[in-house]
């Protein structure tokens, strides 16, 4: 459960306050000001918040003279008791505006963002040319490429323009910081092709894909449902930093060879995590509010969908072809 708190001008009190109780809410604290403004506090439910909001939201608009906070609660005593724990449907327990917020975050492309890609993928190379296990699972939790591959399919569910662009900007611009350090890794550190952590972001097959897929809906079920201390796993389970250095270490060594498998698991699993994550946007029912940004947000879905799984298909034919698996 979540406070919501609601600032409206005094003629929209009464139908906030009946919008409250209508989902099971309860109205615990009014107050009003001189200047006819009130604020209410209500205690809402997860599986209600949703539409709470939706409802608000279309009563109150954009005026500046109001606004809506949802606020963490840490306890409600006595607790609510529940009648049939059985009738309770499984929907997201994060709300559409709550996840954008937590995600959006993941794209802004700052010092903080440019310093952790930095930091990382220097970590990460000398674990993979040293095969250093821990060092280069630190390096994967770090993570700084992951945020921005789920905001790109959030974008695209909630047909927001905007924030897939500053995603893919963001994206494109980690890959390209990593790519551009661990180039010069690989032409001034002495190469280690023994390392087995370094060959084994070389080969890309059916396997790499499975993990990228399922590690994929996994960070994305965690998050809309509220238990982040899963995507600590899935950072692991999925990181994309690990090849995209392989891939600048072995273009800097002159490996062609190791350099397009690498490039290969790399492509593979941003394909992966973006068709993933936005399978899961859809089949948890993420999408916009109002008629008209649906309809925008399908067209999208449709785009997306199709060009993900047409890049899949692509990617999968050259890995079968490159391995001898694919016969014209």
């Amino acid at each position: 459960m979540k406070i919501i708190e609601i600032v409206t001008p005094v003629e929209k009190l009464a139908t906030v306050k009946s919008i409250i109780l209508k989902h099971d809410s309860e109205v615990f604290w009014v107050s009003s000001d001189e200047d006819g403004k009130n604020m209410v506090r209500a205690l809402v439910s997860d599986d209600e918040r949703q539409s709470v909001l939706d409802s608000l939201q279309g009563l109150i608009g954009t005026k500046d003279t109001s606004k809506i906070l949802v606020m963490n609660l840490e306890a409600a005593l006595p607790r609510k008791v529940v009648t049939d724990a059985n009738t309770t449907p499984d929907t997201v327990t994060t709300t559409r505006e709550e996840l954008y917020n937590e995600i959006e975050k993941n794209t802004r492309l700052d010092s903080t963002y440019l310093l952790l890609v930095f930091l990382s993928t220097v970590v990460v190379a000398i674990g993979l040319l040293e095969n250093n296990v821990a060092v280069v699972i630190g390096a994967m939790v770090i993570a700084p490429l992951l945020g921005p591959n789920i905001a790109l399919a959030l974008g695209a569910a909630l047909g927001d323009a905007q924030l897939m662009w500053k995603a893919f900007k963001t994206i494109i611009t980690g890959i390209g910081l990593a790519l551009f350090l661990s180039i010069g890794l690989g032409m001034y550190h002495p190469m280690n092709l023994d390392s087995p952590e370094l060959l084994a972001r070389t080969d890309a097959g059916l396997d790499s894909m499975t993990l990228a897929l399922a590690s994929g809906a996994a960070a994305v079920i965690s998050l809309t449902t509220g238990l982040s201390s899963v995507l600590v796993g899935v950072m692991v389970a999925v990181a994309l930093l690990p090849p995209t250095a392989t891939l600048g270490i072995m273009l800097g060594a002159g490996e062609t060879e190791f350099a397009i498998g690498a490039a290969l698991l790399l492509a593979m699993n941003i394909i992966c995590v973006n068709l993933a994550a936005k399978l899961v946007f859809l089949v948890r029912g993420i999408k916009p509010r109002s008629w008209l940004e649906k309809q925008k947000a399908s067209q999208s879905m449709t785009t997306y969908l199709v060009i993900w799984i047409i890049s899949l298909a692509i990617l999968l034919i050259v890995i079968l072809f490159r391995r001898g698996q694919f016969v014209f």
